[in-house]
């Protein structure tokens, strides 16, 4: 049977090669007595959840995670199952009795959480696979120290009652990504209090988890039993402070390209896109780029966006519109149909999601997973 070609005018390729080697590069920083979750929430940070999930399980993960409960179901149901997966972002009239149904671990961080939870094991018959979340200095989700005594005593009630398994007990840093930040090890210290109360009151967790990519990385004494990878997973450093992704020994999975769609020359002073930001200084030529900021292509990053053409980075000139935006090529004369890569690892000269972050003011995370659904998925090294 003929391959299908890849799509021209857009894509994502990603390199599942690239993931598996991450996920080995990781779970030899933590060791074989520490389980790793990868992170697979908010569609794989835009790369494709179902195939990095089955990608990282391949390459040692022994969990998976995500964000919602909508993202866990998604996974069981493409046949992702006898593998434990967790889910945190959890809002009242969620579905606790599908998440029973599947297996799910899922997070609770205060008491209207377990209410939920206890109605929906009473009406399916099912035990709630739980995991507790404490509240140690990031002020998002979890259970402040001052509430935990009591959620930990009602959870405890719960799992004797026959309703739920109190599975794990887990936290999240705010400052992992910045090394020596004085709340990384104040928020350890509170989360070791937090275990040993939930401990003595008679908790046996299978997990205890705390620490996200940085921490996985840098910070040994957070990883206890799991660590949880996101970012890193997708071969792209949590921060530059802690250095680049080849210097941690990881190598970035998605690469964005796109073909210039016309070629044109104009002449001096003819100005360029939206608003005419952009206006020639000399006659020159222009390529069209098909993406735009409705595909993720940050608008912030107007006049300032890298692009690699014809061996050449380019800068984005002008606004960056809807669906498209322009380069403004110099002498350069390049065919329609050339490559127009805006980034990839960086190895072979272009630019990185790092550097579109700089241009867009953002961090990288944010420039992979905003990588909307009309540009295709192209997966290399299934």
């Amino acid at each position: 049977m003929t391959e299908t070609p890849p799509p021209r005018r857009a894509r994502a390729e990603i390199d599942l090669g690239a993931l598996r080697a991450n996920v080995r590069t990781l779970r030899a920083r933590v060791g074989p007595h520490v389980r790793m979750m990868a992170v697979v929430k908010a569609d794989a940070y835009g790369h494709g959840a179902v195939r990095c999930a089955r990608a990282a399980l391949d390459a040692g993960a022994d969990w998976l995670g995500t964000a919602t409960p909508q993202e866990a179901l998604a996974l069981r149901a493409a046949g992702i199952t006898g593998v434990p997966l967790m889910c945190w972002l959890w809002a009242p009239g969620d579905p606790w009795d599908r998440g029973i149904e599947a297996g799910l671990d899922m997070s609770v961080s205060g008491m209207w959480a377990l209410a939920e939870v206890l109605e929906a094991a009473r009406r399916t018959g099912g035990i709630a696979r739980i995991q507790l979340k404490a509240d140690t200095g990031l002020g998002r989700n979890g259970c402040q120290p001052a509430d935990w005594p009591e959620l930990v005593e009602a959870a405890l009630k719960a799992e004797a009652d026959g309703l739920v398994k109190v599975t794990g007990l887990w936290s999240h840093l705010a400052c992992a990504d910045e090394p020596h930040h004085p709340s990384i090890a104040a928020q350890l210290d509170v989360f070791r209090s937090m275990l040993d109360h939930a401990e003595r009151a008679g908790v046996v967790p299978e997990v205890r988890h705390i620490a996200n990519s940085p921490a996985t990385l840098t910070l040994p004494e957070a990883h206890f039993d799991m660590v949880r990878p996101g970012i890193a997973v997708y071969g792209i450093s949590p921060s530059p402070d802690l250095g680049t992704s080849a210097e941690l020994g990881l190598r970035p999975v998605m690469s964005l390209k796109g073909s210039v769609a016309l070629v044109k020359r104009v002449p001096a002073g003819h100005g360029v896109s939206y608003g005419h930001h952009y206006v020639t200084e000399t006659e020159t030529t222009l390529g069209l780029v098909p993406l735009g900021y409705a595909d993720g292509v940050p608008r912030h990053a107007s006049g300032r966006g890298p692009v690699l053409v014809g061996g050449t980075v380019r800068r984005v000139a002008g606004r960056v519109a809807m669906d498209q935006f322009v380069v403004d090529l110099g002498g350069e004369e390049p065919g329609a149909g050339t490559e127009a890569v805006l980034f990839g690892p960086g190895d072979r000269g272009e630019p990185t999601a790092e550097d579109w972050a700089v241009a867009a003011d953002t961090i990288a995370y944010e420039i992979v997973t905003r990588i909307g659904a009309r540009v295709p998925r192209v997966y290399l090294g299934e």
